[in-house]
């Protein structure tokens, strides 16, 4: 019974962090570029009481043995890097990566950071930046007396000046991609950093070699499906209520015991 005690604590344990996972997932539903989470769980050590092929007798083995389990824990969580649907938004800073690959971004402290978030916009001095200011890796200027400009799907930023019909090249975007997305760390603000999990980063032009092309104008929605996660909720609610009628079940049970001795 005390050993239920414990198990079940484990198991609540792990529906808590499942919830928050799940409330994660919603309150960014509406977050442009959010990939969203998934818990990954493993069952604990086994407590080996009677070993599964052992010898029961000189010609009879046994065909299980005895195992008891000590429960569950949280072996990481998992970012789904499947793409959103794309919003038109007829911003011609607004961009979106249709399939592989990732912005570059210059953090404040020098490092890059990677992003899906393609909501830019323009700084005092010209420069593409993203919603908080940080610049956009290739640096692009804007000039003064741009009258439109234009985002190719592989990248490249052309300008037309008031008075001239010929279009100025200003810069080429180019696109980040991983061996292995889902281990990027989650650094907030839509910016995700490089780890040894994640693997080096590998650049490439939009639209080439597995590189999703870049739409101007558009902007990625969260991957996040709102009935999947509502779904996952009831799910982990009901688990939660099975674990903690555990617990009750091993207090009524030693209860029980000692009023009866």
């Amino acid at each position: 019974m005390m050993n239920a005690l414990w198990v079940s604590k484990t198991g609540l344990e792990a529906q808590d962090l499942a919830l928050t996972t799940v409330s994660n997932n919603l309150a960014n539903v509406a977050t442009t570029g959010f990939k969203k989470d998934r818990p990954v769980f493993e069952d604990l050590i086994y407590q080996i009481q009677r070993q599964p092929g052992a010898n029961s007798s000189a010609d009879s083995r046994l065909p299980s043995g005895l195992q008891l389990g000590t429960g569950v824990r949280t072996a990481g969580t998992q970012k789904v890097f499947t793409t959103g649907s794309l919003e038109i938004t007829d911003q011609p800073l607004d961009i979106a990566v249709n399939g592989r690959g990732f912005f570059q971004i210059v953090l404040p402290d020098g490092n890059i950071g990677y992003t899906r978030d393609g909501t830019f916009h323009i700084n005092n001095e010209g420069v593409v930046v993203n919603v908080n200011g940080y610049p956009l890796e290739p640096q692009i200027t804007i000039p003064e007396l741009t009258n439109q400009l234009t985002i190719s799907q592989d990248g490249i930023v052309q300008a037309t000046m008031f008075g001239d019909p010929n279009p100025q090249q200003l810069g080429q975007i180019e696109t980040i991609d991983f061996i292995n997305p889902a281990g990027l760390q989650a650094a907030g603000g839509n910016i995700f950093l490089e780890t040894a999990a994640s693997g080096a980063p590998n650049a490439g032009v939009p639209g080439e070699d597995g590189f999703g092309p870049v739409i101007q104008g558009a902007l990625e929605n969260s991957n996040v499906e709102v009935v999947e996660e509502l779904v996952k909720m009831i799910t982990v609610q009901r688990a939660y209520e099975m674990n903690s009628k555990v617990v009750s079940a091993a207090d009524q049970m030693l209860q029980f015991l000692t009023q009866n001795t």
